[in-house]
């Protein structure tokens, strides 16, 4: 039963791993350039795990850095997006919260690729609207280049690795930090533009041989491009309209780092000039889940976010998913 209880940003955190790879790096195996993947993606640097690091890894540091950026050490719940567990089974969530010291709250995983950190957000203020936990802690990770293959040119040069987190309280809808309305969509019928085809039980239930490739993460880029603009655009909308606010309010917009050029066309559609953008992409790439609470914890150690600031964010992922919500930010505590 609804509680009228609002979820409410309460901590913030992030983590990259140490491991910098430039664009230098790569044209150094793969048959690109520098003014290549710029142009193309606006990306110049990325981090990604070293042998044996793995996306509960990278999850655990977010957390503990959201957990003191909330000045708190127990929540009653987590929850973890990310497309690339640990493994197939268990889930990762569970792990993450046995390591951070939280005994045995409700944990789980949410599987909505690039737009996991906003279903996760949906998750999250669920659990705190029904009653079923007081705070949350949400995180978003992915170690997306331990499911690229590393020569294909198309994808290497993008993914990248990374988590971030938030701490949720419950709160009232009115007060600062409180999520505003959520706007989530799907498209299944078109889930074969963002796939990896082999590992799970369609592919396992099979006799038919598998292509190695199929290994590989996939995607149709120019389909992709087109509907990654067309549904942030309008979800980016619909949640200012929700949320009583134009798009004249927002004073910052975060949307998923995927590619640069999709930030600019999902921007300019909206009306939201350069400097009401936050964007890392050039810095860390597209870190799949992770890639909202990342850029979101980075704006505000660095001040480019804060409190007061109404922010619109949007995501687009695999599924095909989407998604956006609005937040007016809180004063935050960054680790």
């Amino acid at each position: 039963m609804s509680t009228g209880r609002a979820a409410v940003v309460a901590g913030i955190g992030s983590y990259v791993p140490p491991n910098l790879v430039t664009n230098d790096d790569l044209t150094a195996r793969l048959d690109t350039s520098d003014a290549w993947i710029r142009s193309r993606t606006g990306i110049a640097e990325r981090y990604v795990v070293s042998p044996g690091t793995s996306t509960g890894d990278l999850a655990v540091e977010a957390g503990l850095r959201a957990l003191k950026s909330a000045g708190d050490e127990r929540v009653g719940a987590v929850v973890l997006a990310t497309t690339t567990p640990d493994q197939p089974c268990p889930g990762t969530a569970p792990q993450v919260a046995a390591r951070l010291g939280l005994g045995q709250v409700p944990a789980f995983d949410v599987a909505a690729v690039c737009s996991g950190f906003l279903y996760g957000l949906a998750s999250a203020a669920g659990l705190i609207a029904a009653g079923i936990a007081d705070s949350v802690l949400l995180i978003a990770a992915d170690a997306f280049t331990t499911i690229v293959n590393p020569q294909d040119r198309t994808t290497a040069v993008i993914f990248a690795d990374g988590a971030g987190a938030v701490v949720l309280r419950a709160g009232s809808a009115a007060e600062r930090g409180a999520i505003g309305p959520l706007v989530l969509g799907s498209d299944g019928e078109l889930s074969h533009l963002i796939t990896v085809p082999a590992g799970g039980s369609r592919q396992r239930s099979s006799d038919r041989p598998v292509d190695p490739e199929d290994h590989y993460f996939q995607m149709l880029g120019r389909d992709t491009y087109r509907h990654a603009v067309e549904r942030m655009t309008a979800a980016s909308a619909e949640a200012a309209e929700r949320a009583g606010w134009s798009l004249d309010d927002v004073d910052r917009f975060a949307a998923h780092q995927a590619n640069a050029r999709i930030l600019d066309a999902v921007s300019d559609r909206l009306g939201i000039c350069e400097e009401r953008r936050l964007s890392n992409i050039a810095r860390v790439g597209n870190t799949g889940a992770a890639s909202l609470p990342l850029l979101l914890a980075e704006a505000t150690a660095d001040g480019t976010l804060r409190a007061g600031h109404r922010v619109l964010l949007t995501a687009f992922g695999g599924g095909l998913s989407w998604g956006a919500a609005t937040v007016d930010w809180p004063e935050l505590q960054t680790i």
